[in-house]
């Protein structure tokens, strides 16, 4: 562990909290730049926001939601509306503040008229949504998932889940919402960190009882009630390639800028938690995606007022330590160098026998780490006993010389390939993915994550969108426009010009123009291919000029 970093290169960095925690030059890094923006409760809903205006139907898994302050007209506007048209709607919502975690601020209303104004909701802006009143219950509890999902490469994508993953449950039996029982936290909201403070929370050597169990415990249940658990897994790898397909633009822009084209850099990958509800129906409803979720694989347990000691927990162990085990397994960079990829620390394999070569990896801690740093410690003790190999009983005590490699000497990966395995079945979704790579295009200044006036009209310029009806003045007004409304959310003030959510919805309106009769998912198609075709021509022009 090096808590304050290390000169020498490594392969592997594994960073506390974020991409910055260290400068890195080559290697891996186990967070990539922007994460952490990207997955908040803002910065997520636009993004699902955004896919939902053009694939309503494929990103109905995500409550509606309303960005506070500066949509709370909106919100009273279209909850009036709603409740004219239909008078027996009785809604409950949900309000999430955009920067909290563990449960912090999370409170449910009846009414719009219920938020609490109080202090400065401007400098803590929230997320409102519909509170899905109807969940599936176990033992009269509420419970949702945690499942890990390894996010190993953005360009190609590719994405892992785990087999298994964490159900975690609420500490008192769930009735629904009504104005008595709406602040009946250990009720409504699932969060680990709230419910152990429960005089109910149970505490369990099983992963089959208690208030946090293995999803695949809750799978066996509904197996053995009839359900059909392999459509609802269908339903949940459908929906983590969704949400990684809604957050991948975001994401390539703060990857550009951090580590940009041509030059030498770190390649990333990223463990994420998505937190997911499954409805009476088994519907599957996306709650958040964590950046850095928990890997903690014990929890403390008070000896006597004041006096705590840190008690395994088997159930986090059983799932958390084989989701790091092999995501570093996957991420091995020695594995192309071999003909059996079957060890991690030690790879090399020539003529049937194992050559021993270590992988360096450095542990960085952020301030959040270091109160418990233990813990990693400890999972790391738990890691090498799970990669031992053959009769090795640490890594400690691995042969210096080649032995043989036993066939069995670790586990089958608990993470399952997504993507680009079902890649067919979801590229049509990708068309942000194609409008962000036109963004990027037209960035100019490598290390930027916005776009001047200048690229706007360039980018209009080069693909001949501009005519009669829509002149250079107007496209300069529509710049104008999107970029100060969007500046003025407080988004980001460290660049001037247009982000990439502004030049998302100046493409759209730009593309509602051009083809008005189409329904939008098509216009935006349209123009995409527009552009793409104009700018291959014009490639192929300046290089014929280049040659002549």
């Amino acid at each position: 562990q090096f808590p304050f970093g290390r000169r020498l290169p490594c392969d592997i960095y594994w960073h506390g909290v974020s991409f910055h925690d260290n400068n890195i030059f080559s290697g891996q890094v186990n967070k990539f730049p922007g994460m952490m923006e990207t997955v908040r409760k803002i910065t997520l809903s636009r993004a699902m926001r955004t896919m939902q205006d053009l694939f309503p139907l494929e990103y109905n898994f995500y409550p509606r939601s309303w960005i506070l302050p500066e949509e709370l007209p909106l919100f009273v506007a279209e909850v009036r509306m709603m409740k004219d048209r239909n008078p027996s709607w009785k809604p409950t919502f949900i309000v999430k503040p955009d920067g909290g975690c563990q449960g912090d601020g999370i409170y449910l209303i009846k009414d719009p008229s219920d938020i609490r104004l109080t202090g400065s909701i401007q400098s803590r802006p929230a997320v409102v949504q519909e509170y899905i009143c109807k969940p599936l219950l176990v033992d009269k509890l509420k419970f949702d998932i945690r499942l890990y999902v390894l996010l190993k490469s953005l360009e190609p994508l590719e994405i892992y889940i785990a087999k298994d993953g964490l159900s975690r449950f609420c500490t008192e039996p769930y009735q629904e919402p009504t104005l008595k029982n709406l602040h009946q936290v250990f009720m409504h909201l699932t969060n680990y960190s709230l419910n152990i403070h429960s005089g109910n929370f149970i505490h369990s050597a099983s992963v089959n009882t208690g208030s946090k169990r293995t999803f695949s415990s809750i799978l066996c249940r509904l197996s053995s009630r009839g359900a059909d658990v392999k459509k609802l897994w269908s339903d949940i790898i459908s929906l983590v390639i969704k949400t990684i397909i809604a957050l991948t633009p975001e994401l390539k822009v703060y990857y550009q800028s951090d580590i940009p084209a041509g030059k030498p850099g770190p390649t990333c990958f990223q463990i994420l938690g998505f937190d997911i509800l499954l409805m009476k129906n088994l519907k599957p409803i996306l709650l958040e995606v964590n950046a850095n979720p928990s890997m903690r694989i014990e929890h403390e347990q008070e000896l006597s007022p004041g006096v705590f000691e840190n008690v395994p927990s088997p159930v986090d162990e059983e799932v958390k330590v084989a989701v790091i085990r092999d995501t570093l397994r996957l991420v091995d960079p020695q594995k192309k160098k071999r003909k059996d990829a079957q060890c991690l620390l030690y790879p090399g394999v020539a003529d049937g026998k194992l050559q021993l070569k270590p992988v360096k990896i450095q542990v960085k801690y952020g301030m959040k780490d270091k109160q418990h740093k233990h813990h990693s410690l400890k999972l790391s003790l738990k890691l090498k006993f799970y990669l031992k190999l053959g009769s090795c009983q640490s890594l400690e005590q691995a042969p210096e010389s080649s032995e043989e490699l036993p066939e069995a000497a670790l586990p089958s990966l608990c993470l399952k390939q997504v993507f680009p395995k079902y890649a067919k079945q979801f590229s049509y979704l990708r068309l942000v993915d194609r409008v962000a790579a036109l963004f990027i295009r037209f960035l100019g200044v490598k290390g930027t994550t916005k776009l001047g006036p200048t690229g706007f009209r360039t980018f209009i310029r080069n693909c001949k969108l501009s005519n009669s009806n829509f002149s250079m003045a107007a496209v300069d007004i529509l710049y104008i426009d999107i970029t100060r409304r969007w500046n003025s959310m407080g988004i980001d003030h460290k660049e001037s010009g247009m982000c990439l959510q502004a030049f998302v919805e100046a493409f759209f309106c730009l593309a509602q123009k051009k083809y008005k009769s189409l329904p939008l998912h098509d216009q935006v198609a349209s123009l995409i291919e527009l552009c793409e075709c104009r700018l291959a021509a014009l490639r192929g022009k300046r290089l014929v000029w280049g040659c002549g």
